[in-house]
């Protein structure tokens, strides 16, 4: 991971008798960054976030940026680039862009060539002035990527390999010190809807907390940026006040694929702004940590364009990533993919166990124009006719991808193909098939590049819940947030697997219903990671058992179950285990009570549902 990140740096270094001069540039800390989006999703991956031509088939505007170099001269260039369309196709790639600097454009498309992420020569540049502009123009509107500019007075390039390049780049070039940001009582790493609830639940009982998210705005799946619904419901028995504080920032609109308004980003902003114990860091993701045997010391964030260290020093985290990437760094026990039957005797469960998982959803939407609507075509290996072609005017949850990858080691593969088949699909519907003059007027008017994943990690807890907890309605001492969707188990569509076998990017649901389940509390707590909390989908639970408690209703009332229990650590100088063993009386008396504010109910808030509430005699 390059956790050093900064806009420029300048290396002067001394090997043998020569002194090389180079200059290495994060294209994510451009000044100006035009129509190119950040993504930092596949840092772990790539080594750190990238610049990305997001256009939908229609050229963004130009990133731009000024840099000083060491000396006058010619500078050899060289561009850390990837081909994305080279799994699929051995054409050239769809995202294409040039390099200008100081006002001349380089000969070399980049982007175009290639099957990994490397570092491909642009050409030479003379230097005659230390003050540059650089560019990037995008050539196509096809989701060209650029991590990272190299300009060295010799012919030679970084490695590509990226833990390679982090080792060269850890020896070149000298490393920004951390900065300290202090001691917090509870440190929430991630922004979703289960981190904004545990992190306001701990703050209005009094905690000093630190809200760590990745990306510019919160809400996670339900953000504008990859537009879910909040499924699940709230203020269910036996703690009917758990999931009140939703009420304070739940869009009042429901729905997928939906216009950015609908989902109010601003609301929830301002639902963590109003919190004077919460100290937000957006934009930063968490690179690594510090531990002491099977405690955590402390987390450090880097910000995914400035590239600026932070670290946290507390008692208490809670893991809210979805992917369970605090919990994994940590060491915690964790499990990945679906269990055989024999394990926990589920019904539903396997014969065998695989990898496989829920799949991520690339959300998409078009609009109808006044006008004809001109899309490119788009052809990289995945071929449609009148017959396979999904014949709509949107894409929902159901465009789901990689089931049978891993979420996160092959994400921006499984990202990569939910792009593509909607690229493909969209090009087929306006340029060939036979009903074409019905999309004449339509245009792409938006399509996710934040992919809303449903299920990877899942980090294991004092007790694992389990399907026959859940049908059987098992009854546990510590049961809290209550679960309210039915086990919803997603599977490639079959329909859909008659035309694309092993690479399907559409899903059925298959539901099982039960009654409401009150959560035990030891599925939010690390087994062997003594201060880690988990709240989210990467709570601990099976595959099954996962398909009721994913949806976000019910993360965020766990969030908030999770906020109380770390008020309790801190008052009772215990940990979430001994919450359990010695404070579960305190727990239940704050569940009661709840720490949302007490709002007019005009709204229904609730969307989904199982059986009903089942209490056992």
């Amino acid at each position: 991971m390059r956790t050093y990140l900064i806009l420029f740096i300048l290396l002067l270094s001394i090997a043998c008798q020569a002194k090389p001069i180079h200059l290495y540039v994060e294209v994510e800390s451009f000044q100006e960054k035009g129509g190119w989006v950040v993504d930092q999703q596949f840092m772990e991956q790539v080594g750190s976030s990238y610049l990305m031509a997001h256009g939908m088939g229609r050229p963004v505007m130009d990133a731009k940026t000024t840099v000083q170099f060491p000396e006058k001269g010619v500078y050899y260039v060289y561009v850390r680039t990837y081909n994305w369309t080279s799994p699929w196709s051995s054409k050239k790639g769809a995202g294409q862009f040039t390099l200008s600097v100081g006002g001349l454009e380089l000969p070399v498309i980049l982007g175009a060539t290639g099957h990994k992420w490397e570092w491909q020569k642009a050409g030479n540049i003379n230097i005659d002035e230390l003050s540059q502009q650089i560019i990037l123009h995008d050539l196509t509107g096809f989701n060209g990527r650029c991590d990272a500019i190299y300009f060295s007075k010799e012919a030679m390039s970084p490695p590509d390999d990226t833990l390679e390049l982090n080792g060269f780049l850890s020896e070149s070039f000298n490393i920004r010190a951390c900065d300290n940001k202090g001691n917090f009582d509870f440190v929430v790493v991630g922004g979703g809807i289960a981190g904004m609830c545990a992190a306001v639940s701990a703050a209005r009982l009094g905690l000093k907390v630190v809200l760590i998210n990745d990306r510019p705005v919160l809400g996670g799946n339900n953000s504008s940026e990859v537009r879910v619904h909040m499924g699940g419901r709230i203020e269910l028995l036996p703690y009917p006040r758990l999931g009140n504080l939703m009420k304070e920032f739940c869009p009042e609109k429901e729905g997928n694929a939906k216009p950015a308004n609908y989902y109010e980003d601003g609301k929830k902003e301002a639902f963590i702004a109003a919190e004077p114990n919460i100290s937000l860091y957006s934009s930063c993701r968490v690179t690594s940590l510090q531990k002491e045997d099977n405690r955590i010391i402390s987390v450090t964030a880097t910000h995914i364009e400035t590239g600026k260290q932070q670290i946290f020093y507390s008692p208490l985290f809670v893991d809210c990533t979805g992917d369970g990437a605090v919990g994994y760094m940590a060491g915690a026990d964790f499990k990945m993919g679906r269990e055989s039957k024999s394990e926990f005797n589920e019904p539903s469960a396997m014969d065998a166990a695989d990898n496989q998982v829920m799949g991520a959803s690339v959300q998409w939407y078009s609009v109808n124009k006044e006008e004809p609507q001109y899309f490119p075509a788009f052809d990289y290996g995945i071929r449609f006719t009148d017959e396979s072609s999904e014949k709509v005017t949107m894409g929902e949850w159901t465009w789901e991808t990689g089931m049978n990858k891993n979420q996160i080691t092959e994400f921006e593969r499984i990202r990569d193909y939910g792009l593509m088949v909607i690229f493909s699909n969209w090009s087929y519907l306006k340029n060939e098939y036979e009903g074409k003059e019905s999309y004449k007027n339509r245009a792409l008017e938006w399509v996710a590049y934040i992919a809303g994943k449903r299920e990877s990690r899942r980090l294991l807890g004092d007790h694992i819940l389990t399907e026959n907890d859940i049908i059987n309605h098992v009854s546990y001492k510590d049961g809290t947030a209550c679960t309210s969707w039915t086990i919803d188990l997603h599977y490639p569509d079959p329909d859909n697997s008659r035309y694309f076998p092993g690479e399907e990017f559409k899903s059925i649901a298959k539901h099982i219903g039960t009654y409401h389940y009150p959560i035990p509390y030891r599925c939010f707590y690390s087994r062997n990671i003594e201060n880690l909390f988990m709240a989210g989908r990467n709570i601990s639970v099976t595959h099954v058992a996962l398909g009721t408690t994913r949806v976000m209703r019910t993360t965020g009332m766990i969030g908030e179950v999770v906020g109380m229990a770390a008020f309790i650590c801190k008052k009772e100088q215990t940990t979430p285990r001994g919450v359990y063993q010695h404070h579960l009386k305190k727990l239940k008396r704050l569940l009661k009570k709840g720490t949302g504010k007490k709002l007019p109910n005009n709204q229904t808030y609730n969307l989904g549902g199982t059986l009903g509430y089942k209490t056992n005699d």
